[in-house]
């Protein structure tokens, strides 16, 4: 076996900032970008040398907006890349100007280290080191990778790790045992008894990769440590490399990675990472990469996202036709749960999703209720203020078209859609409400003449009534309401999507 590191994956919350460190400040080439094996609404992506060579790839999980973690006992603490020799000053001032976080410079192992934290917080040490650079895009980094695991059992992981993968023992630094591949990477075991203990999150590993020659390694070495029956394996197929998993007795999540067949499977080398690909087995994939968050490489256009009253995400069709559609999810949704449905119904326009920030038990809302259809009603007029407010923000940080901006909301997101359209008229004329209802104890009168709404109801919903008395009581004040009842119950089926379209045309 070559033994070495294929990949290392860890966890972002900033796909933007990440690609600006990672492509802009270290160097390295997009090879890939996909949606999750795991989970395909998220996005994965793969950085490394110009070939994609395994052994040259950090990868990255992308939980946009997501809750920072801890690394500590159990997990990977640092992440190291070999530069040249002699080249820390020139690393050192690129990094001061490019406003990265430096943390120093020390000596480890007899080699010159200077580390660093990328937009998330990862440690990320540039090792001077004496190794063969590979071919990179445009700069002179090799990628030949080292990480230093956290163990509170160093001699079991070291055991393990040895045994099974490959690498053998190097010298020892204090509580540092290292570990040496045959092509020169480097696990170092640091001894973490008493450490606290690791949590997942934005700014942490999720796995480290070992490599294999090709899938009848893989296979062999799953059949060896199932024997063991010591730690659950997972078998898998990557698409562009067959797959082990096992947890090593410290407990970090360790992959074993074939070689092959490869990242140009479906690309070219010279078009590698310029497509977003989803896993085979995605039901509805392009539904899927409507709600991956978008992002651009140094150079192309980007979305530049302000810090606004509402959590929120854009996606920007290839050929925008100027709408924008601004989406408020149902409870126990996100910013990204109604962009296939809008994307469906107006393939060109460009999308908003916006968060709710009222939750209750962990679930997402958009304002508190105090039991079953019993809303809190200062809530809801303080959340329709800040919703307008909100709009106020987007036209002055976007300045999407007043005449093309549209406002669709489903059930929860419907309700304060509709509080808000009866409460603070004019901040939006166009509304979709799917599945809504009367959410105010007491009607306003007010003056919604200009103001254009669709409500789309369903046939065998518990709420149409409810639906229906808030659809009076908009024509009451002047609205164009147009009410579709759709062979439907409150959730959202396949002819929602249609009338949407039909009432945009119209």
């Amino acid at each position: 076996m070559t033994s070495g590191i294929h990949h290392v994956t860890l966890i972002t919350g900033d796909v933007q900032a990440n690609v600006d460190f990672y492509v802009g400040f270290l160097g390295l080439r997009l090879v890939k970008r996909t949606g999750g094996y795991e989970d395909a609404r998220q996005l994965h992506l793969f950085y490394g040398d110009y070939a994609a060579s395994p052994g040259s790839l950090i990868t990255f999980l992308v939980w946009q907006g997501g809750s920072s973690g801890q690394a500590g006992a159990g997990q990977v603490s640092e992440l190291s890349l070999a530069i040249p020799q002699g080249s820390i000053g020139y690393w050192l001032e690129r990094a001061l100007t490019h406003q990265v976080k430096v943390e120093g410079t020390a000596q480890e192992f007899g080699e010159t280290v200077l580390r660093l934290r990328d937009p998330d917080g990862v440690v990320l040490k540039l090792v001077s080191a004496n190794l063969p650079a590979l071919t990179m895009p445009e700069t002179d980094i090799p990628a030949e990778h080292g990480v230093t695991l956290l163990s509170e059992v160093q001699e079991e992981t070291t055991a393990f790790l040895t045994r099974n993968f490959g690498f053998r023992t190097g010298s020892v630094e204090g509580p540092i045992q290292r570990l040496v591949s045959d092509v020169g990477d480097v696990l170092d075991i640091r001894d973490a008894a008493g450490f606290w203990s690791g949590a997942p999150g934005t700014g942490t590993a999720d796995h480290v990769a070992v490599r294999a020659k090709d899938e009848a390694e893989v296979e062999a070495v799953e059949r060896e440590l199932r024997k063991l029956n010591s730690s659950l394996t997972n078998l898998h197929d990557r698409q562009y490399f067959t797959s082990l998993y096992v947890r090593e007795p410290g407990n970090v999540l360790i992959e074993m990675a074939s070689d092959g067949p490869g990242f140009t499977l479906d690309e070219t080398l010279e078009k590698l990472g310029h497509t977003l690909f989803m896993p085979p087995d995605t039901p509805d994939p392009e539904a899927m990469k409507v709600m991956l968050p978008q992002f651009g490489l140094p150079g192309e256009e980007r979305v530049v996202y302000r810090d606004l009253i509402y959590k929120h995400r854009f996606f920007t069709p290839e050929n925008p036709d100027g709408t924008t559609i601004a989406l408020l999810h149902g409870t126990g949704g996100n910013e990204t749960d109604l962009m296939p449905l809008a994307h469906s119904a107006a393939p060109n326009a460009t999308l908003l999703g916006m968060r709710g920030r009222s939750s209750e038990s962990g679930v997402q809302r958009w304002f508190r209720s105090f039991g079953p259809s019993i809303f809190d009603q200062k809530d809801i007029r303080f959340e329709s203020g800040a919703l307008e407010a909100f709009f106020g923000e987007i036209n002055t940080a976007y300045r999407p078209d007043p005449e093309k901006l549209v406002a669709l909301g489903y059930s929860n997101g419907a309700n304060l859609l509709a509080a808000a359209v009866l409460l603070r008229p004019g901040f939006v004329h166009r509304a979709v409400l799917i599945r809504p209802a009367m959410v105010l104890d007491e009607v306003p009168q007010t003056d919604l003449s200009g103001t254009s709404i669709l409500i789309l109801l369903g046939e065998t919903d518990a709420f149409r009534g409810q639906g229906e008395k808030l659809a009076e009581a908009l024509r009451t004040n002047g609205a164009t309401v147009t009410v579709r009842v759709l062979t439907a119950g409150h959730e959202l089926g396949k002819e929602d999507a249609q009338a949407i379209t039909d009432w945009l045309a119209s």
